[in-house]
């Protein structure tokens, strides 16, 4: 099941807006809260009061809490790896390690009696592999990927793909971050430029964010990473269907009724025998065979990625047939072109694979 979620930070926040903050959240069917632990200051006393509360008011929102944590943290707290009874006690669901304290120790915390579970960090090279095969109870182990306040630091697409490539036949629920484009955000600590995992993400639009993350093929839970998005990015991401990769496509001006709807269709996906020139979708062809695509002049010499095209009745036994290009090919007579996939967007394109379904709205 695919989560989404927020952070809050109650260091940086008066409560009454982080809690607000949650209850909007949940409202949007959102799932986790995130917070930090590293950049709080109090003393045991007053953190256990005040996660506490925290916690409570998560839980009322069906909001599931994940605390980062170090080594340093546990030590602040009273915390080992072999007692987390004070997490328990403050009603926290996810640890997550931004610290590591040894093998045993990082094999043991995972089989704590409380239920809590322990989330690793997907950003670094770990033999997780080796943990669970040396004792490390793999129903309380997740993964989640690091962001990045500085800009210019966040994760390269190559790289996250490789880190997540090794853990994902291991099977954990894998959490990353998109980030708020609001004015006057903040995270957990004095720099504000976002808090995406991936760099590339870090000035676009949050359900593209969310949308990439998710054709990506990785992530099971996706969480704004600043504090606080807006009501209209909340309802962005909730409305996004994470059922499959979705683009968005800028329809030609002109475009028949049956076009539109060619576009839209419910199924869309890539044929297994697939090519390095076009995305197939063969589905519309047998879905609209009796209706008629009539040809039309096309305005480009050449398709080049992005374009969207339909095979019209010039070859009538393919006709209805969607084709978003991949590469530069000849246009003719035969296809239609109705819109194009604009550079952002292309970055789902890429991730469309073989027999993989997709969807396409109009903008």
């Amino acid at each position: 099941m695919k989560r989404l979620g927020i952070s809050v930070y109650p260091e940086h926040a008066p409560k009454e807006a982080c809690y607000d903050y949650m209850k909007l959240a949940g409202k949007y069917g959102f799932q986790r809260v995130f917070t930090c632990l590293l950049s709080v200051k109090e003393s045991k006393e007053k953190i256990v009061e005040e996660f506490t509360e925290f916690c409570k008011v998560a839980h009322e929102n069906g909001l599931a809490v994940s605390v980062d944590t170090n080594p340093e943290v546990f030590q602040r707290l009273g915390a080992t790896p072999f007692d987390l009874s004070v997490f328990a006690q403050m009603g926290v669901d996810i640890i997550r390690l931004d610290g590591h304290f040894g093998e045993l120790e990082d094999i043991q915390i995972t089989r704590n009696t409380y239920g809590i579970m322990i989330e690793y960090n997907a950003s670094c090279t770990m033999a997780l592999d080796m943990m669970v095969e040396k004792g490390a109870d793999r129903g309380n182990m997740c993964i989640c990927s690091n962001f990045y306040p500085q800009r210019n630091t966040g994760m390269g697409l190559a790289r996250f793909k490789e880190l997540n490539s090794r853990y994902q036949p291991l099977g954990f629920t894998n959490a990353a971050f998109v980030t708020s484009r609001e004015k006057d955000t903040h995270g957990p600590w004095e720099v504000y430029e976002g808090l995406p995992t991936l760099e590339i993400h870090r000035d676009l639009p949050i359900d593209l964010q969310l949308r990439h993350l998710n054709a990506l093929g990785f992530c099971d839970d996706f969480m704004v990473g600043n504090a606080f998005a807006s009501e209209e990015e909340l309802k962005a991401m909730a409305e996004t269907d994470l059922s499959k990769p979705i683009m968005k496509v800028d329809a030609e001006e002109g475009i028949s009724d049956i076009e539109r709807e060619i576009i839209t269709c419910g199924f869309h996906a890539s044929r297994d025998d697939s090519n390095e020139l076009v995305v197939r979708s063969s589905f519309p062809r047998m879905k609209y065979k009796d209706q008629a695509i009539a040809p039309r002049s096309n305005q480009k010499d050449v398709f080049t990625k992005g374009d969207v095209i339909i095979v019209n009745d010039n070859l009538k036994h393919y006709a209805a047939e969607l084709m978003v290009v991949l590469d530069e090919i000849k246009a003719t007579d035969d296809y239609n072109y109705v819109g194009h996939v604009d550079e952002g967007e292309q970055l789902i394109l890429d991730c469309i694979r073989p027999a993989h379904a997709f969807g396409l709205v109009i903008r």
